[in-house]
């Protein structure tokens, strides 16, 4: 997989949890089937957030990120997510995969309470490069750990494996600067900028993100995959009638127990998520009943 292999769609997949806290890997694996032959996505990320990469020890990181890489059959690429606190630990997790043909890591700052000065930053995400072999998405989500525009960019052209940045924080304006900043320093064509601001698919689209990788897009693939191709065939009509119908839905899944909630969505299209792993709850009945009056009220029943 070449860097201009991560593009479009690229959804970050749940990881099914079973009661006993155990991993069911065969409904990930009908999943990634799913996401592959029908929906049609251009990649998937695993062991992200939707994915509660947070409470995957490293032995299953490693096992989620074969059984993906195994099942897609190197039809996609798959992105598999670090969330760890340290660069040791990070590097850990990567060497872990390394062998496995991810086609990045998607890696995001150390999040506990105290944030590295930019300097300390652009080493740990240069440290992992560098010693896994394998090239770094920054995925900047962390909102005491954030990284501005001008470091991210200064990352991205200083440090040769750090290859992309997924814009995270339903922070559009970031997105926007980091695009004009990485046009402006001549890296555009080396550097691929993802969009995880879920409300805003189409706008990010449409000022040139290289795709997405957020929640909304597990939730509802077929819409993200026909609004992306929307958008590069210049229909924005049709992109902007999806916008408003992922919109809807993206209101309805967002809370602190996203990833449940987008089990509560894919259960629609009959697709198996398993459960959220404790401590976190799965999704309400009153959330339940907003998803299904979104997606009802979409009137598109084929795309889910």
């Amino acid at each position: 997989m070449n860097l201009h292999s991560i593009r479009g769609i690229i959804p970050p997949m749940v990881t099914p949890f079973t009661a006993d806290g155990g991993i069911d890997e065969q409904a990930l694996r009908a999943d990634v089937r799913y996401l592959v032959d029908k929906a049609k996505v251009h990649g998937l990320a695993v062991c992200g957030s939707t994915g509660e990469g947070h409470t995957l020890t490293t032995d299953e990181v490693r096992r989620i990120t074969a059984a993906a890489i195994e099942e897609t059959k190197g039809r996609v690429p798959v992105i598999a997510g670090i969330i760890t606190n340290s660069t040791a630990s990070a590097v850990e997790r990567a060497k872990a995969v390394a062998d496995l043909g991810v086609a990045a890591l998607q890696v995001t700052p150390v999040h506990y309470v105290f944030r590295p000065d930019d300097d300390s930053m652009l080493r740990h995400f240069a440290a992992i490069a560098d010693q896994s072999g394998i090239p770094v998405i920054i995925y900047n989500v962390i909102q005491w750990s954030y990284l501005l525009p001008p470091l991210l960019t200064r990352i991205l052209r200083d440090v040769d494996g750090v290859i992309g940045v997924k814009q995270s924080a339903s922070d559009m304006k970031a997105l926007a600067d980091l695009l004009l900043l990485c046009e402006e320093a001549g890296i555009t064509d080396r550097v691929r900028i993802l969009s995880a601001v879920d409300a805003l698919l189409y706008p990010s689209f449409a000022l040139g993100s290289h795709g997405a990788v957020a929640a909304i897009l597990t939730a509802a693939p077929e819409w993200c995959v026909a609004q992306w191709n929307a958008v590069q065939q210049g229909d924005h009509a049709e992109a902007l009638r999806l916008h408003k119908n992922l919109l809807r839905l993206w209101n309805a899944i967002d809370a602190p127990n996203l990833p449940a909630n987008v089990r509560a969505a894919m259960r629609h299209a009959n697709r198996e998520g398993g459960i959220p792993r404790p401590p976190m709850p799965p999704s309400s009945p009153a959330q339940q009943q907003r998803i299904a009056e979104a997606l009802a009220k979409a009137g598109e029943p084929a795309l889910i």
